[in-house]
């Protein structure tokens, strides 16, 4: 099978846990059974009397592997409010041999939706209801020599109810938290003797595992003590005596280090937590783009042999919160990433996909040059964490929440849901931040859970906030915070935009001049008003992604005191949530459903590769170059190059208009056939980086490429294969306007999953669906059965194609399978580098004191660094304002933070020690605006409106959730009053 990942993988070792026990025979004295017990599971609709019962005949249920959501064939194929939902059973039988009286058995299920009632051999064993979390049940008592049965009632009704309350889950909402019902994330059965480590899950076992750790950094030398602790449990009748014993293993499996704790006598039913140190050198520190893990191997012994040994994946990484930046390993970073949905889901399959093709889509987030992915409402589940682990992706972690803070039990149910997310999650070094809200909470509630996080993870190097948090007050308790749309800036901690940039467009349509020739804009009202920003073409909405991107960029580190951390684009993939475009699917993504780019994924590689500053410059020519003849059209070139020639077939073409620093546009080319060529250069006139388009030929033939997990495709009924379809001409090239309807036939043990594509039922499950753009992937799951598969391909006018593959057997006994080989680690970024990652580009003046004739006592809260308090003149009196600066200075530039920044125009006069110094209006913005000032040595700055605000042509956001979240305090002013949320002056360092 041919793998063709979109970042370079590195093979690391496979986790080999005691030789992949099977499930025939448990060796004394061994590391703990862990098996994969996803296999050989039975599916039922419904609500069947006596299902729970071991005796029920579910020889008519349909046959799963998990992870499998019994509504999966919803997934895109209906709108997010029509997910199917109800109570759906699953059962399984499985034997243990061997087992010995004593020994421990535990089964840990990542998740459930949203209810699930688990029952052994007819026995009740436990009830978990919230939908997020992993939970996990002690069914040592239930087992019966032989064979045994677990069965699972599982109901996800969207007004599900929490049992012992009656009280609703907060997020279970038909906006975001896209509902794929039953057991959608994997299952393990641990066996362990009397004497054990206990397993992080809180909430149902009332255990927290292991924590691994590192304290004492120093980066440059490499070195950190690393810190291993574990909660050890004694279910034997006797008091036991052992030595605690911590093995690091670097990547490859080689040992680094050794140590160990004194022995330690536990009593019989007693719980205890046993931690070890030492100082380790010649560490590789975790990193963006450098998921670099070891395996931390904690073992109990007794009598000089292992009894219980635990393999935890883990990295070390050094972070630092304040002064408005985020620091990794002594490097500032700003946040670069998007807002995204938990299901993370794929059509016709949901969020149930396996952990290589977790790997493939988080590992386009970061080919596009993210370096945070914030999860949205719900904590993510424990594939999708290890996932972001292994490439180097930092993440947000949330508890549970919808759209505001709550009180009385629903807080409750938050709470809980972040100690178990913190617990189950806390050896995972890709996590930078919990987050305690999805709207800003009180401080009363930020300090309970800045509690949690100080009890149960002190040492994780995470900070505790939530989103908003932006006045003085919630900073003195918040560690970050940052609005959803806005920018928002701070000189303490970390402000970064938990969401921005809601556009949508299709992958389908390129711009107005290429079929199917949709109309940039073209598409059915939204809640009565144009949903132009929601229907975009490709071109436009790239455009847009710069644009919306370049007001945070202009104010990263380095350009002052007071900084944006970034932010992150809401959403990464086309998602199963609510949307705004014509589509019953949110078109937000950078890439579609099927994780192919949009050109807003090469817009953010373009802007976005570098910690702060761009550090490696690049080009891409949006669009493509397959037009009619007599076609005259815009060119856009996004880069970061400082200045940027367009050639075609060899020859410059115009002049470029450079826009939002990455945007040059060339306008009114005339298409020709052949090359088009885009070359960026530095401002000393060299050549830094290119791009080239070429015009393709007619669609002469198909071309099939599988891409699959580096291992191969595992033949157990859940592993996954993308088949990529292309429209290619004759030299094999593909041609960007195809949209030939492709024909699939599909031989072999395999299911058909396929793709989607825009009509009918989005093309879900069908066999028939056409390309856009010249491409489209289609998804073949294996069955248990191994053997030769087979693909086939074929179009009207068009050579077929074919491609062939394999898979492979998987051992299964009596219900139970090994657990499937570790996925490889991506380090491509290489280690943090030790250099700055930003030029200082302005120097700030700090501002002594300040004067005005209306509303003068209240001067001073323009420029406290809190956006929630306002200096504004009144209606009627003089609406001007004048600073003293703390010293004499040549300023260059002005900041301002108007109310009402994107609704509002303000004309405004400012003069420095009397001379004036700028004359103009303010542009509408998303939080700041720039303004150049002519240099002039002074003291004193005064800013006076000149004239009426001007409020036509408001920046437009929708709200779905709540209108006020976009509010900016613009509508209570006068035309005539001048209102400043903060002031900045600058000065060229």
């Amino acid at each position: 099978m041919t793998n063709r990942p979109v970042f370079p993988h590195r093979l690391a070792h496979a986790l080999a846990l005691a030789g992949l026990l099977c499930a025939s025979a448990l060796p004394a004295h061994a590391a703990r059974a862990q098996y994969d017990f996803n296999p050989g599971w039975k599916l039922h609709v419904g609500d069947p009397r006596d299902a729970a019962e071991a005796s029920f005949d579910d020889s008519a249920w349909k046959a799963v592997t998990l992870p499998r959501a019994w509504n999966e064939d919803d997934a895109y194929g209906k709108d997010i409010v029509d997910h199917s939902t109800g109570v759906a059973w699953y059962r399984k039988h499985f034997q243990l041999q061997n087992h010995q009286p004593g020994q421990k058995v535990f089964l840990e299920f990542e998740g459930a939706r949203q209810a699930a009632e688990v029952y052994v051999n007819g026995k009740r064993i436990g009830l978990h209801e919230n939908g997020i979390n992993a939970f996990g049940f002690d069914i040592s008592a239930a087992l019966l020599p032989g064979d045994n049965v677990v069965a699972v009632r599982t109901d996800n009704s969207w007004d599900y109810r929490e049992k012992a309350t009656n009280q609703r889950y907060q997020w279970a909402d038909k906006n975001f938290n896209a509902n794929y019902g039953g057991l959608p994330k994997n299952v393990r059965l641990h066996v362990t003797e009397p004497l054990y480590q206990t397993l992080p899950l809180f909430s149902t076992l009332g255990t927290t595992g292991v924590y691994v750790y590192a304290r004492d950094f120093d980066i440059k030398k490499r070195s950190a003590t690393i810190w291993a602790e574990s909660e050890v449990r004694n279910d034997a009748p006797q008091a036991r005596t052992f030595i605690y014993e911590i093995e690091l293993r670097d990547k490859d499996g080689k040992r680094v280090a050794r140590f160990a704790a004194p022995s330690q006598t536990v009593a019989p039913g007693a719980t205890t937590t046993v931690k070890a140190s030492a100082l380790v050198k010649n560490l590789h520190f975790w990193s963006w783009g450098y998921g670099y893990l070891y395996d931390v191997v904690t073992t109990l012994k007794v009598n000089g042999k292992p009894l219980d040994t635990v393999t935890t994946r883990t990295g070390f990484r050094k972070t630092e919160f304040g002064q408005g930046v985020v620091k990794l390993n002594d490097r500032v970073l700003q946040m670069k990433g998007y807002a995204q949905r938990t299901s993370n889901e794929w059509p016709a399959v949901g969020m149930s996909v396996p952990a290589w093709l977790s790997d493939y889509g988080n590992g386009m987030a970061l080919a596009s040059n993210a370096n945070l992915v914030r999860w949205m409402h719900i904590a993510p589940w424990k594939q999708d964490v290890e996932s972001l682990d292994r490439i180097g992706l930092m993440q947000a972690m949330p508890a549970g929440d919808s759209e505001r803070d709550v009180d009385g039990r629903r807080w409750e149910q938050r709470v809980e849901a972040m100690v178990d997310a913190i617990v189950y999650n806390r050896n995972s070094p890709s996590i930078l931040f919990y987050e305690s809200g999805n709207k800003g909470v009180s401080a009363e509630h930020m300090r309970e859970m800045k509690t949690l996080r100080d009890k149960y993870d002190p040492y994780g190097g995470r900070a505790a906030g939530s989103r908003e948090m932006l006045s003085s007050e919630l900073q003195q308790v918040s560690e970050y915070g940052g609005e959803m749309l806005y920018i928002n800036k701070s000189a303490r901690m970390p402000m970064w935009a938990m969401e921005y940039n809601r556009d949508e467009g299709a992958r389908k349509f390129w711009d107005d001049f290429t079929p199917p020739f949709h109309k940039d804009g073209d598409g059915p009202l939204h809640k009565g008003e144009s949903a132009a920003a929601y229907n975009r073409n490709q071109d436009s909405f790239a455009l847009q992604n710069v644009s919306t991107w370049y007001d945070y960029w202009r104010e990263r580190p380095g350009t002052g005191t007071r900084v944006s951390s970034g932010g992150v684009n809401i959403i990464f993939s086309d998602s199963n949530t609510h949307h705004r475009g014509a589509e019953n699917y949110r078109r937000s993504g950078e890439v579609d459903a099927m994780r192919i780019p949009k050109d807003g994924f090469f817009a953010h590689q373009v802007m976005w590769d570098g910690w702060v500053d761009v550090e490696k410059p690049r080009a891409h020519i949006v669009g493509h170059w397959n037009y009619t003849p007599g076609t005259k059209k815009p060119v856009h070139v996004i880069s970061s190059a400082d200045s940027v020639k367009l050639l075609l077939n060899g020859k410059e073409v115009g002049a470029a208009k450079q826009s939002k620093r990455f945007v040059f546009t060339f306008d009114d080319v005339a298409w020709q056939e052949g090359e088009l060529k885009a070359v960026g250069y530095d401002a000393r006139g060299k050549k830094i980086c290119e791009a080239m388009l070429a015009t393709a030929g007619k669609p002469a033939a198909l071309r099939l490429t599988t891409i699959a997990s580096p291992h191969g495709l595992r033949a157990d009924g859940a592993d996954l294969a993308l088949v990529q379809v292309e429209v290619v001409d004759a030299k094999g090239r593909r041609n960007p306007v195809a949209l030939d309807t492709v024909h699939f036939d599909l031989q072999g043990p395999a299911e058909w999953r396929g793709g989607i594509a825009q009509g009918k039922d989005n093309y879900i499950l069908a066999r028939s669906l056409p390309v856009e753009g010249g491409v489209n992937r289609v998804l073949v799951r294996s069955t248990p059965q191994a053997g030769r598969i087979v693909v086939r391909a074929r179009a009207e006018g068009l050579a077929p194609a074919q491609v062939a593959f394999a898979s492979a057997p998987v051992r299964v006994a009596a219900g139970l399978a090994p657990l499937p080989q570790a996925q490889p680690l991506f380090l491509g970024r290489g280690p943090t580098p030790d250099t700055p990652s930003f030029k200082v580009s302005r120097v700030a003046v700090p501002v002594a004191s300040s004067t005005a004739p209306s509303n003068g006592a209240s001067t001073a809260l323009s420029y406290d660094d809190d956006e929630t308090t306002t200096w504004a003149s009144k209606g009627g009196e003089a609406a001007e304002i004048t600073y003293t600066l703390a010293r004499p200075a040549r300023l260059s530039e002005l900041a301002l933070k108007l109310t009402g920044w994107r609704e509002r125009s303000y004309p405004l006069r400012i003069s420095v020690d009397g001379e004036e110094v700028y004359a103009g209006t303010t542009p509408k913005n998303l939080g700041y605006v720039t303004l150049p000032l002519k240099p002039r040595l002074g003291s004193t700055v005064r800013i006076a409106l000149d004239g009426k605000v001007d409020e036509a042509g408001a920046i437009k956001l929708t709200e779905v959730a709540n209108q006020a979240n976009v509010d900016t305090g613009g509508k209570a002013l006068s035309t005539s009053a001048l209102s400043i949320v903060e002031a900045e002056f600058y000065e060229l360092p």
